[in-house]
């Protein structure tokens, strides 16, 4: 079992209610792995976006920054947006990474939650499905190491291609995952672990997707495989403190959103709903440790990703949270399924 952070780099806020500037909130987020990497987290990840309110549009530099600074934490991505990037500098942004880190990079790939990219680089969004079906089988081949012959429509074909700088070892590649049968069987066919987003809702209603992708794996003749999930959480002192410390940073969030994709204003009482039973992991370190230990056994996770930054709540606050975290939450959660 592995306990991970991860961020999108969202846009904090400073002591003057101001917005931070994004050159500051990527070096506090270098910062802020670093402390998970002292508490011994497993994992730490970093999001790509390419739109205002996140700091991070290019993880892969800010991971290799994080390397230097840290020891034995593994690095990678939440997600990479594979639609709209060609799976070949993809690898070789991550086989890079992998060597700065002496082994320790990781890639999630998925569509993301947004589309801002598809513009952004020329892509049309009519070609969604057939972007990341593609782009996924070209990279599982560049996974294997060997040269690759691959063709498709979305770029030009390649013959016994070598793609440099190869990785030591293997590079490790998850595919991220909203709830889409169609996605889990995908994860499946190429062997890959699985990273389930769980953004709301009772966490337990996914398990009709675990139990779909153990089934896919057994009749593609895989072996089994690592089964995460990413949902947002927050820990501090109480639970009175961490409702009272995120409830205005969340909903500044979860409104902006909203009034791009026509939700109405979020109320206190979806705020409380997500936290009473469904995937907002807040409160003090034994009410998060409590909701981390049930999920993990309701799905059979091999790795449970907290989301710890959330909208512009400010700095100082994550790093309480990380710190609490990983030196309660984590010991209790292990304890618990112990």
């Amino acid at each position: 079992m592995e306990f991970a952070l991860d961020t999108f780099g969202d846009v904090t806020t400073g002591p003057d209610g101001r917005p931070v500037h994004p050159a500051q909130v990527i070096r506090e987020l270098v910062d802020e792995a670093v402390l998970a990497d002292e508490l011994g987290i497993d994992f730490f990840g970093i999001g790509e976006h390419h739109r205002d309110d996140f700091a991070v549009s290019s993880p892969e530099v800010v991971l290799a920054a994080i390397a230097a600074r840290t020891r034995r934490i593994r690095l990678g991505s939440a997600v990479t947006v594979l639609s709209s990037d060609d799976p070949i500098r993809i690898f070789q942004r991550f086989s890079t990474l992998d060597a700065v880190s002496s082994g320790r990079a990781e890639v999630v790939l998925g569509r993301g939650s947004f589309t801002e990219s598809f513009p952004l680089f020329g892509y049309d969004l009519e070609d969604y499905e057939t972007l990341f079906e593609e782009k996924l089988d070209l990279f599982a081949a560049l996974l294997s190491g060997e040269p690759v012959t691959w063709q498709g429509k979305t770029r030009p074909p390649l013959e016994a291609q070598r793609v440099f700088p190869p990785v030591e070892g293997s590079l490790k590649a998850w595919i991220g995952v909203g709830g889409s049968p169609k996605s889990v069987i995908r994860a499946a066919r190429y062997g890959l672990p699985m990273m389930l987003a769980i953004i709301g809702g009772d966490p337990a209603r996914f398990r009709p997707y675990v139990d779909l992708y153990h089934q896919a794996l057994a009749q593609f003749g895989i072996g089994t495989q690592p089964v995460g999930v990413h949902s947002h959480g927050y820990v501090a002192e109480t639970d009175e403190a961490a409702r009272e410390e995120l409830w205005p940073h969340w909903k500044a969030s979860r409104d902006r959103i909203g009034a791009e994709r026509g939700w109405p204003a979020a109320r206190p009482e979806d705020f409380e709903r997500e936290i009473a039973g469904g995937s907002l992991y807040l409160g003090a370190p034994e009410t998060v440790a409590r909701r981390i230990a049930s999920t993990v056994g309701a799905l059979g996770l091999s790795r449970f990703e907290m989301k710890y930054s959330a909208g512009t709540l400010p700095h100082a606050r994550m790093m309480r949270s990380i710190e609490l975290y990983g030196g309660k939450v984590v010991p209790m959660v292990k304890d618990m399924l112990a």
